[in-house]
């Protein structure tokens, strides 16, 4: 039969009490052992050792944060290739091999498919070229023409 009353849950409840507690005592006893010495130099933001320059709100090279995830992709592949690598003879001598060897040749081209694509895309160029069509060559031609 199952229990129905909430003991079970006591100590969850107990521990999320403590967790509770301990960050409201932190917080209140950091509250009055800091100092409170405001100053215009402390309000500043501080962006390593250097003073700020312009607005918090510049615009930003959208390109870093594609190569960013997808160093981040090509990571992730690496570090789950490890332990595959690792239990890899446990599977040979199953006989099991074959199965791996092939999830690992499946797993690998759809990330070298991937990079291709960024690559053929332009996304890893930090600098990218646009190379324009005929039509949009004419649509250009045809508006100087007519200013």
């Amino acid at each position: 039969m199952a229990s129905y009353t909430l003991d079970v849950y006591m100590p969850v409840l107990i521990l999320m009490g403590l967790s509770v507690g301990l960050f409201l005592v932190s917080v209140f006893a950091a509250k009055i052992i800091r100092p409170s010495k405001p100053s215009a130099l402390k309000e500043q933001a501080y962006e390593c050792g250097e003073d700020p320059v312009g607005t918090a709100w510049s615009n930003f090279n959208v390109r870093f944060y594609v190569v960013s995830l997808i160093f981040i992709v090509f990571d992730v592949e690496g570090a789950l290739m490890f332990p595959v690598a690792s239990i890899y003879r446990k599977f040979v001598e199953v006989g099991e091999g074959g199965v791996i060897l092939g999830s690992l040749l499946v797993f690998i081209s759809v990330l070298v498919v991937g990079i291709v694509y960024c690559w053929s895309k332009g996304d890893l160029d930090w600098v990218r070229s646009f190379q324009l069509s005929e039509d949009q060559v004419k649509q250009l031609q045809g508006a100087e023409k007519r200013s």
